[in-house]
């Protein structure tokens, strides 16, 4: 297990399974790694998991990303994605590929849920799938990879 993805969340996913489940279903952030585990290990792909509530966490893991060798990075930024430029500067800014997740369909819901700020520095968007968008950006971040 040579290459390493990084796997980040955003605020509020520390509360999956408790926090509206009928958007963002039953399973809590533990069950989501989990299942994220059971797939990298078929992929043959090493994962760390980061979550945050703060905003410059998430900027400070993103930023040490490349010299900690992860090849590429999984983010579900949360409600981050509609509000944070400089989450997206950091993205663009290390270079990695960066594959964003959603658990909902973040176009079919409220106005301002469906503009992402990162979606532009990101080579891939997956949404709507529930816990299988983490699943899907993961396979399709490895295949880019490989």
């Amino acid at each position: 297990m040579s290459m390493r993805i990084l796997i980040l969340h955003g605020p509020n996913l520390n509360l999956l399974g408790q926090r509206e489940p009928e958007v963002y279903g039953r399973q809590t952030l533990a069950d989501i790694n989990a299942t994220i585990v059971q797939l990298a290990e078929e992929l043959h792909v090493a994962v760390d998991f980061f979550q945050s509530n703060h905003e410059g966490d998430l900027i400070d893991r993103i930023h040490a990303a490349v010299s900690d060798g992860f090849a590429g990075i999984v983010i579900n930024p949360g409600g981050l994605t509609h509000t944070s430029v400089a989450l997206r500067d950091a993205i663009a800014a290390v270079g990695l590929p960066v594959v964003e997740a959603h658990l909902s369909n973040i176009h079919a819901r409220e106005p301002f849920r469906q503009h992402s700020y990162v979606a532009g520095v990101v080579v891939a968007q997956i949404s709507g799938f529930g816990a299988m968008s983490y699943l899907l950006a993961l396979r399709g971040l490895t295949a880019r990879l490989s």
